[in-house]
């Protein structure tokens, strides 16, 4: 069953409501994230990961995927497209702060960035399910390294730059091998199977409860 953006949202808020907080819904989106990819990969023990990281809640995801794949013994960087005091949402924030206690995990803030090393993988948690009008600085530069590399790119909920809703694309998107969305599918995304790549649901925990009256 392929459902709106605009359910997907009442349905985590619902969720949310019923106690099944915001937080826990974008901690296992991530660890359902890192699992697709290890299990690609069979390790990702000594893989050079870099993570780009949007202001939004794709971002907190990817957050999550950065700590996660720590765990797993990769050479991980996450790189937040902006500063840490622009970050949007509580649950991205709360993540960004385990990241920043970390040494495992080296960051990467600001409106501009410079890469040294080259990546055996690219998550892309530039832009997430909100995106309107045309895509700025300094996430084109990010969108633009992700498509310039010849590495694995792994795209979080929605390739960045494609709307979940109706299948467009934005001036500048992300061309993915994975992209994993989370709970259902959204109508637009497997329209856009040369964007995405191969395509994956995960369920995230959200109690079927919080679709009633929704869905």
């Amino acid at each position: 069953m392929e459902i709106s953006v605009d359910d997907m949202y009442k349905i985590e808020n619902k969720g949310h409501d019923m106690g099944f907080l915001k937080k826990f819904m974008m901690e296992n989106a991530g660890a359902a994230a890192v699992r697709r990819l290890v299990e690609k990969f069979g390790s990702v023990e000594g893989k050079r990961i870099l993570v780009f990281v949007g202001l939004g809640n794709n971002g907190g995801d990817a957050l999550v995927m950065a700590r996660h794949l720590a765990g797993h013994n990769a050479n991980v960087r996450a790189i937040l497209l902006g500063t840490p005091d622009k970050i949007k949402t509580e649950e991205s924030k709360w993540n960004w702060s385990i990241l920043e206690k970390m040494k495992s995990v080296q960051l990467i803030t600001g409106d501009s960035f410079e890469i040294d090393f080259k990546p055996d993988v690219i998550i892309d948690g530039i832009l997430g399910t909100g995106i309107t009008g045309e895509i700025r600085e300094p996430y084109a530069s990010a969108i633009n390294y992700t498509n310039g590399n010849d590495c694995f790119k792994f795209g979080v909920d929605v390739p960045s730059g494609l709307d979940p809703q109706t299948g467009e694309t934005a001036n500048i998107h992300t061309k993915c091998d994975i992209t994993t969305t989370f709970h259902k599918m959204k109508k637009g995304i497997p329209k856009r199977k040369d964007l995405t790549g191969e395509l994956f649901v995960e369920k995230i925990g959200i109690p079927p409860e919080a679709e009633d009256g929704i869905l």
